[in-house]
C-alpha cells in the first residue's frame, strides 16, 4: 500500500511556527514516527508553499497511490484548483488539520477542499496523521 502525506504552505515550518497551535514538534519528526508506526504501507512525503506544486503533486500520485493525506495550510480555505485535482484522481483524499478550525477565525470554518475528500481529521495535533492513515488502512481493507 502506498501513502502521500501531502502539506501545503506553512507546515515546513512546524516545530517553530506558533507553537501554542501547532506544538514543538517538526513535521520530519513526525513522518519518521509514522514511518516506524506502519512499516507496512510505503509511506511518502511532499510538501510546498506552492499550489500549483501541490496539484502537480496530487496528478503525479493520483491513479498510483492507494490515498493521500493532505493538509492543505491556508489553501483549504481558498482553493478551489485543489478541490478540482482532488476530484480529477481515482486516489482517496484524507484533509487532515493540526488544530481544530472550528475553533478559530471564521475564515478557517470553510473548506474548499472538504467536499472533493473522503474525510476530515481535525484537532489531534500531529497525531491527525497517524487517524488518517489508518482511515484509509479501514477504507482499504473494505
Amino acid at each position: 500500500m502506498k501513502i502521500l502525506v501531502l502539506n501545503g504552505p506553512n507546515i515546513n515550518l512546524l516545530g517553530k511556527r506558533e507553537p501554542g497551535i501547532y506544538g514543538s514538534k517538526s513535521m520530519d519528526e513526525c513522518f519518521q514516527e509514522l514511518v516506524a508506526r506502519f512499516p507496512q504501507v510505503e509511506l511518502t512525503y511532499y510538501q510546498s508553499n506552492i499550489e500549483g506544486e501541490l496539484i502537480n503533486k496530487i496528478h503525479e500520485v493520483g491513479f498510483t497511490y492507494d490515498g493521500i493525506v493532505f493538509n492543505a495550510g491556508a489553501y483549504t480555505h481558498t482553493s478551489i484548483a485543489l478541490q478540482d485535482a482532488i476530484r480529477a484522481v481515482k486516489s482517496p483524499v484524507v484533509e487532515v488539520h493540526i488544530s481544530n478550525v472550528m475553533q478559530r477565525e471564521d475564515f478557517r470554518h470553510v473548506s474548499m477542499i472538504g467536499p472533493a475528500c473522503k474525510g476530515t481529521i481535525m484537532g489531534f495535533g500531529l497525531d491527525s496523521y497517524r487517524l488518517a492513515i489508518e482511515a484509509l488502512l479501514e477504507l482499504y481493507k473494505a
